[in-house]
């Protein structure tokens, strides 16, 4: 088996080993996987944090060893804090890095890319967050463009906000929509809800398509032309611009 951690911002991840090929999701900097198919140029990989599978460019990823993996697995992850910052590196390279970016082995500032050092002033989040911040964490990405298979304030589609945040507050979520929707507890209203629980919704189909994070008083933060505030009721989300319902309630789940 083949390592490999990401030491670039924000690398697309393909559905096909081509350029022009669907980017299903991103890889952000200090995110590290498992390679399972090496090809000439790309490279079919399997995210650790989330088991998602794509292909990745072999320019823009290190391999690494399998004791730096693991020893990184083993690790309580650290992550940026900041929308955008920048990582140095031993001869003052700058490195641009999002939130939500891993940083492996950090310690006072200091974090490594497979072999080589870093150093980082901005803030950090390296613990759980109680419940009630995950809507503050929300709002972070508020007015952020959508972008299928987004995961950054520069795009970011609504499966990828919701996990985002959740990673962010040190809860785990799997990346699609459709996949979330199996992890939790059922609740069977609204009003059973809390700021911080998950909305998903379904098309004609059955086929669960969309997720947002319910906030108080009816409302519900999600990513839909961008990451809006809209209202939500039984039917679903009513968009507050055109006045028209946009989503198809199918069930709510409480992941915390």
């Amino acid at each position: 088996m083949l390592y490999g951690i990401c030491n670039l911002s924000i690398v697309p991840l393909r559905f096909e080993p081509n350029d022009s090929s669907e980017m299903v999701s991103q890889v952000l900097f200090g995110e590290h996987f498992k390679v399972l198919e090496k090809r000439k140029k790309w490279s079919k990989i399997r995210l650790t944090f989330d088991n998602y599978e794509g292909w990745i460019d072999n320019k823009q990823f290190e391999k690494i060893e399998e004791v730096t993996y693991v020893n990184i697995c083993k690790l309580s992850p650290t992550l940026v804090g900041e929308l955008i910052d920048f990582a140095t590196d031993e001869k003052h390279n700058f490195s641009t890095i999002t939130i939500g970016s891993n940083l492996p082995f950090y310690n006072n500032k200091d974090f490594f890319i497979n072999s080589t050092p870093f150093h980082y002033d901005g803030t950090v989040l390296s613990k759980q967050l109680p419940k009630s911040e995950i809507i503050e964490m929300a709002f972070k990405f508020l007015n952020a463009p959508y972008l299928w298979g987004g995961k950054t304030p520069f795009g970011i589609d609504c499966s990828g906000l919701t996990q985002m945040v959740y990673k962010l507050c040190g809860y785990k979520l799997l990346r699609d929509a459709s996949q979330q929707a199996t992890q939790g507890e059922v609740l069977s209203f609204i009003e059973e809800s809390e700021p911080g629980d998950l909305a998903f919704f379904d098309n004609n189909e059955g086929i669960i398509t969309h997720v947002g994070i319910i906030m108080k008083d009816n409302y519900i933060i999600h990513s839909h032309g961008k990451v809006r505030i809209d209202r939500i009721d039984h039917s679903g989300i009513f968009n507050v611009d055109t006045q028209q319902h946009t989503h198809k309630l199918r069930v709510i789940k409480k992941i915390v």
